[in-house]
């Protein structure tokens, strides 16, 4: 190009650098890389036909060597402000070269030259290296080809840069073998030959790829008459071949093969066969060279021959058809249709059934005469019903064993499931569990008990998935099996129990009734809940210092049909509650017996009742072991003891996330578990949900930089400071502190740009351009809000860039009739879908509810107003669900304080209502300790 430095490569002279004399260059726009060899004295002349002459042309040009060519073109930029392309042609040639270097294809050569040995590195050759080669050549700028043929220009200029690209990449050795020394350090070799060199040239060329590879196929035996379909005693063959790069693999036979080629593939055979040594005792075909092996030889070579023949460079090439599979159990479950009643002796986990464990191969269940013949053959790789299959024998044999023993024709549903949690656990895992009768119903999760009918003294309208909860409370207390009501918080879990009760006033004759456990809080709400929506329905509430006890307490209790009392009451009178009669125990806010250590939690496993019930909307809170806690409430012993469950759920889930042990553990918990969330819309689907979460970025190294001076900078305003003019230091850096990890220019205040070498300068400004992009596909809309106007204004023109579409910002300086207009654009269906609001202007008396989503850019450290402002788009007239992201920075001043908030302890400890004004009356050291940055805070 005009006015631009030149590049051509000159064999025997190294890179020369020129420029177009008819153009005055402006040398300030060239990289720093160059300028050092310009200012010199154009000393050299290069010979060259310019577009537009018609002869050739003599031009002063700059000799640059090949080693200080190797560093310049490697430092010049991918797009180098006054560089013609010719120059930019050989740094990406020097960069391809760097490349193979770094992967390894390289190799050293001695050659000889003044009368010494020279140590070099040189490429090595190979289809992928000449295929690069030829892409070059081809793309070679015209000027250059004048000085000769395209490829044995990049040959030279690949020869000469290689070995100074490779020293650089290596570096010093401290190596005292002479070779690796020469190499490094780009001196003669002092012991070198033509025998070394020749050696050297050979080993070259066997890395090249010049070579074909050896291939080893296995082949399955023969089918035969004869043959047993479960048996071992054939012969594999494993076929010798050769495959250039590129191609199929190519057997070897003996008479049909270029003699050359059948002198590689014996010399890789031999290697082959010192790799793995079992080869060198088994059969050979005489045509071919191919080996014929026994099974028990084909189960080591895969086992353990396929690593060592890989270490060695051999591919080794399995049938197609060779299934490797695991075995597996299933389980079939046979219970007569109708569930026994409750008041029958044989309910709960006593109650009869019968089941059969069966035996898998993959698809293939086994026949019992199959097993035993697997069993016998002891062998992993056995011919199973015409197809080869590789199996673990050890684990066939234990899954045999187990389906032997543990098959009943009179077992309980006790006995079966402790088949899951005992000491002999199935050895292999259930893939598939069929039953029928009642025993289908209760654990296939999409079959329904009876419907049973809403009950007549029940003054209220049951939506259809509570209906669905009474049904199953209903069937699962025909059964006398514990249920777990695990609905979210406000589906109605009360008025489903409540339900319940009066089914059974109706229904069954009278008995003794529902001891229920909760907290105090809840307990006048169970008192007008019952009064309410069962009004017939006699309710005691046993509590207080003046309650009942002994026989008074036993005729109040016998007199109800409710006994409302709460765990530390239980605790405390769980003798006398234990000699009461009961037909079942509820316990409410389940979650407080998760602890079975504590007395609240051995109170309520004492008293005997037939059935029992545990209703809580949170069954899991930090462990697994809670929710093993609540189904021993609902059914003792059912996940076995808590160091069994430990060992065999906890442990593999928490620590290691074995899925395997999570599935095993939701079929066993599964028909004890009823929950239901908000956000299914087979549940409410007239009521939107709200989902909260904090969403987490990390700054930049930037704003780290730049978080880190405001820290210091306060704590030196502080140190000598009190009162008021402490305070005020401390917010004016917690002012500027959200600034930082809001985006730099926002802190700066200089006008730079958003994005810096299209790379963002804020992590979380990164993170909202990847939430935006999501909520954007899914053809929905959003609210950003943020505290600080001028965030919302350095911002809003990016995203309406980023994503071509406007974005109004609603902030305190927008007129009443321009905030109408944009409310009213936005709720439209055509409206754009991102709208930008400061926290003030936009926080309260908007209805947004074309919104779904909502995202609070930076923190304001009351939550009450932070919920007024999610409120925008979560009010009467949302239809969805409300997704509300909560952004903080990685290990700043932001996460610190939002795990404040959201932790319990810290929570209850924080007068959080008075906004920040907490933090100025920490120490020195805490606020130190507060606002210092965290080392995870900066991101790769």
């Amino acid at each position: 190009m005009e006015g631009m430095l030149h590049g051509l490569w000159s064999p025997g002279s190294g890179l020369m650098l020129w420029r177009d004399p008819a153009v005055e260059a402006d040398d300030e726009v060239l990289p720093s890389a160059l300028r050092r060899w310009i200012d010199r004295p154009f000393r050299h002349r290069v010979e060259l036909t310019l577009p537009g002459d018609t002869a050739p042309r003599v031009l002063p040009a700059v000799a640059v060597a090949p080693p200080d060519a190797a560093v310049l073109l490697l430092d010049l930029p991918r797009r180098p402000s006054g560089v013609a392309g010719d120059l930019r042609y050989l740094a990406h040639v020097a960069r391809g070269i760097e490349r193979w270097a770094q992967a390894g294809r390289v190799a050293p050569e001695l050659v000889r030259a003044e009368k010494q040995w020279w140590a070099r590195w040189q490429l090595l050759g190979g289809e992928k290296t000449r295929a690069w080669s030829a892409e070059l050549a081809a793309a070679m700028p015209p000027v250059q080809r004048q000085l000769g043929r395209p490829a044995a220009l990049l040959d030279d200029m690949c020869a000469e840069l290689t070995d100074p690209i490779v020293r650089t990449l290596h570096g010093s050795s401290t190596s005292l073998h002479p070779l690796v020394a020469a190499l490094a350090e780009g001196r003669p070799h002092p012991r070198g030959t033509q025998r070394m060199a020749d050696a050297l040239d050979e080993w070259r060329a066997s890395l090249a790829g010049y070579e074909p590879d050896l291939v080893l196929r296995l082949a399955e035996p023969e089918d035969t008459d004869d043959e047993a379909d479960i048996g071992v005693a054939a012969l594999w063959r494993l076929e010798v071949c050769l495959r250039s790069e590129g191609q199929a693999p190519v057997p070897v036979t003996v008479e049909g093969t270029d003699p050359h080629l059948l002198q590689i593939a014996i010399r890789k055979l031999g290697a082959a066969v010192t790799a793995y040594p079992r080869l060198q005792d088994v059969p050979r075909d005489v045509d071919t060279l191919d080996l014929l092996l026994p099974t028990p030889v084909v189960i080591d070579l895969v086992e353990h021959g396929a690593r060592a023949l890989q270490a060695a460079g051999v591919s080794l090439l399995l049938p197609r058809a060779w299934a490797t599979v695991d075995p597996s159990l299933r389980l079939q479950v046979d219970s007569p249709v109708a569930p026994v009643s409750a008041d029958d002796s044989m309910v709960g986990m006593s109650a009869i059934v019968s089941y059969e464990w069966q035996l898998a191969v993959g698809d293939m269940l086994l026949t019992r005469t199959e097993m035993d013949e697997l069993v016998a053959a002891n062998s992993d790789l056995v011919k199973l019903r015409g197809k080869w299959v590789r199996a673990d024998a050890e684990a066939l044999a234990r899954a045999a064993r187990f389906v032997t023993a543990h098959s009943e024709e009179d077992g309980t549903l006790g006995s079966l499931f402790a088949q899951f949690t005992g000491d002999d656990a199935p050895p292999v895992e259930v893939t598939d569990i069929a039953a029928s009768g009642w025993v289908e119903t209760l654990l296939d999760g999409q079959a329904q008990p009876e419907e049973i009918g809403p009950p007549a003294g029940l003054v209220a309208e049951l939506r259809p998935y509570q209906q669905r909860g009474l049904d199953w409370l209903a069937f699962m207390s025909r059964l006398g099996l514990g249920a777990v009501l695990a609905d979210d918080m406000g589906l109605g879990k009360t008025v489903q129990v409540l339900a319940l009760l009066a089914h059974e006033r109706e229904t069954a004759p009278a008995g003794p009734p529902t001891l229920l456990v909760c907290p105090m809080s809840v307990v006048g709400n169970w008192q007008r809940e019952a009064e309410r929506f069962v009004p017939d329905l006699r309710v005691y509430v046993h509590h207080g210092a003046q309650r009942l006890r002994g026989e008074a307490l036993a005729t109040a209790v016998a007199a109800g049909d409710l006994v409302v009392t709460t765990y530390a009451i239980a605790a405390r009178d769980v003798a006398q509650l234990a000699e009461l009669p009961w037909r079942r125990v509820v316990l409410d806010e389940a979650q407080h017996v998760k602890n079975t250590a504590t007395a609240q939690s051995r109170a309520t496993r004492a008293i005997p009742a037939a059935h029992r019930i545990a209703l809580t909307g949170t069954p899991v809170e930090n462990r697994l072991e809670e929710l093993r806690s609540i189904l021993d409430f609902a059914n003792p012993r059912l996940l076995g003891s808590a160091a069994s469950f430990r060992a065999r759920f906890a442990v593999p889930i928490e620590r290691d996330h074995d899925a395997a042990a999570a599935a095993r553990l939701r079929a066993l918990s599964a028909p004890f578990v009823l929950r239901r969330v908000k956000t299914d819309p087979d549940v409410i689907s007239d009521l939107p949900e709200k989902f909260e979460q904090t969403v987490r970025a990390n700054l930049t190294a930037e704003q780290a930089a730049l978080y880190r001076a405001v820290v210091d900078d306060m704590m030196r305003k502080i140190r000598d400071k009190e009162g008021m003019a402490r305070k005020g230091a401390v917010l004016a850096a917690l002012t500027r502190l959200k600034q930082v990890c809001n985006h730099p220019a926002h802190y700066l205040g200089d006008g730079s740009p958003v994005m810096r070498r299209g790379r963002h300068r804020s992590g979380k400004l990164g993170l909202v351009e990847d939430i935006v992009e999501s909520v954007l596909a899914d053809s929905e809309k959003v609210l950003l809000f943020t505290q600080f106007r001028e965030f919302g204004e350095l911002i809003a023109p990016y995203l309406a860039e980023r994503f071509a579409t406007t974005v109004p910002f609603l902030h305190g300086g927008v007129t009443k009739a321009k905030r109408d207009e944009m409310v009213a654009r936005f709720q439209g269906d055509d409206g754009p879908p991102i709208m930008l609001l400061s926290l003030k202007a936009g926080g309260t008396g908007l209805n947004l509810t074309a919104a779904n989503h909502v995202v609070h850019l930076d923190r304001w450290w009351n939550p009450a107003v932070e919920n007024q402002a999610t409120d925008r788009a979560f009010r009467i007239g949302q239809r969805r669900n409300v997704q509300v992201r909560k952004l903080v920075c990685v290990g700043t001043v932001e996460e610190r304080i939002d795990e404040m908030l959201t932790g319990k302890q810290e929570l209850a400890d924080l007068a959080i209502g008075v906004g920040e004004n907490w933090i100025t009356e920490l120490s020195t050291e805490q606020l130190h300790s507060l606002l210092s940055l965290g080392d995870e805070a900066v991101g790769d």
